[in-house]
């Protein structure tokens, strides 16, 4: 089973393309640059409310994004590989589009509370520690994980699967985490799943 992150791994940062689209700099943080994905997310609802920023305009930023050059190869091939999930602390109410261009994968994630006037009021995070307590499931359904993420909060994920890898992270990241393995590219992560996989089954 493959648990894999979404934004920064797969697709640009949603986050960083609004703060891009409306001029407002401190939109560009993201679990890269801060740990603490609760007070980042009410951060970020706060700078939305200040700025009249409403639901339909972040979704019409993110159907302009496209997945990252090569994820799509990386996608088909890893489905004939492997069981494939998306574990990713974005909402649902912004994934759809970027779902349709991945065709559809199974995708565990949160969701917002928006009020009748488009207003983003609240995020509802589906459990605390989610990722890591999906690959937990998996686990618990006998399925080995190898799981891949690029920034802080996915770094209990990294560690609670039997296979944990960093996609291009930050160099704050890296530093932090020294012992997790580190990929710089598609062609990379593919070569180490493939030795993984070999290892796994000899």
């Amino acid at each position: 089973m493959v648990c894999c992150d979404l934004e920064g791994v797969l697709v640009p940062e949603v986050w960083i393309n609004v703060a891009r689209w409306t001029g407002i700099d401190e939109l560009k943080l993201t679990t890269r640059d801060i740990s603490d994905y609760n007070a980042l997310m009410k951060r970020r609802l706060e700078i939305l409310r200040q700025h009249g920023i409403t639901i339909s305009d972040i979704q019409k930023v993110i159907s302009l994004l496209e997945l990252m050059p090569g994820a799509l190869d990386f996608i088909n091939w890893l489905h004939g590989q492997a069981q494939f999930i998306v574990v990713s602390d974005t909402f649902r109410e912004f994934a759809d589009p970027l779902l349709e261009k991945m065709k559809w994968p199974v995708l565990f994630c949160h969701n917002l509370t928006i009020d009748r006037s488009g207003n983003i009021t609240d995020f509802n995070l589906r459990q605390p520690d989610a990722k890591r307590k999906v690959v937990e499931a998996m686990q618990n359904l006998n399925f080995k994980v190898i799981a891949v993420g690029d920034s802080y909060n996915d770094v209990s994920m990294l560690r609670q699967a039997e296979f944990g890898i960093l996609y291009k992270p930050p160099q704050i990241v890296i530093d932090d985490n020294p012992d997790i393995r580190i990929v710089h590219s598609y062609s990379q992560l593919k070569q180490r799943m493939i030795e993984i996989m070999e290892i796994d089954h000899s």
